[in-house]
């Protein structure tokens, strides 16, 4: 059985690896979106399909970059991490 100290340590990294997962996207919506609202500032634009299909298409095309990490981080935390512990080793 886990005691507390163990699922808190768990728990953890979990919440550290899903920051790591969502930096990127979430990187690229900031700069995406600082980049459409100078560009709509600048330009008096105020078209709402503007600052949304750029920012979409920007992270959709980081995710497909970055979906092998994403992957290999969450596996080896399985497999590294909680796997071990819920079989007691």
């Amino acid at each position: 059985m886990l005691d507390e100290g163990v699922i808190f340590d768990i728990l953890r990294q979990a919440l550290w690896i899903a920051v790591q997962i969502s930096a990127p996207l979430l990187a690229v919506a900031l700069v995406a979106g600082l980049i459409i609202g100078l560009f709509q500032a600048l330009t008096s634009v105020q078209e709402m399909t503007l600052t949304f299909v750029p920012k979409v298409a920007a992270m959709l095309a980081v995710f497909w970059v970055s979906m092998s990490f994403m992957t290999a981080t969450l596996v080896s935390f399985f497999h590294d991490g909680v796997l071990p512990r819920i079989a007691g080793q």
